[in-house]
């Protein structure tokens, strides 16, 4: 690590990190689709008008990485995958709530 990445991190917001992880066009989407149950890569392809599977794959990567998307292979006949919240993942349902609050009043 780098003493200007060490400084960066040592004097940045709490909340830049994760704001920088829900970044970018389709992660809030995932995120918030996982909220309501296990989610697997063709649904969200067809829910997400606009998407494709490169940038799908990419944010779906990106989460499980951050540990906020646990994969669990399911090993029926066909074989599928599916995304749930992971622990971790589910300790940030209060703040989007929080969030969809503000922008109601």
């Amino acid at each position: 690590m780098t003493t200007e990445n060490k400084e960066e991190k040592e004097s940045g917001c709490p909340a830049e990190g994760l704001l920088k992880l829900l970044s970018g066009k389709w992660k809030p989407q995932i995120f918030l689709l996982a909220v309501d149950g296990p989610i697997r890569f063709n649904g969200l392809l067809r829910d997400m008008k606009g998407s494709n599977k490169q940038s799908i794959a990419v944010a779906l990567r990106e989460l499980e990485e951050f540990g906020l998307l646990d994969k669990e292979v399911i090993k029926l006949k066909p074989l599928h995958i599916e995304y749930n919240l992971s622990e971790k993942g589910k300790s940030l349902i209060p703040v989007f709530r929080q969030l969809e609050s503000f922008f109601e009043k």
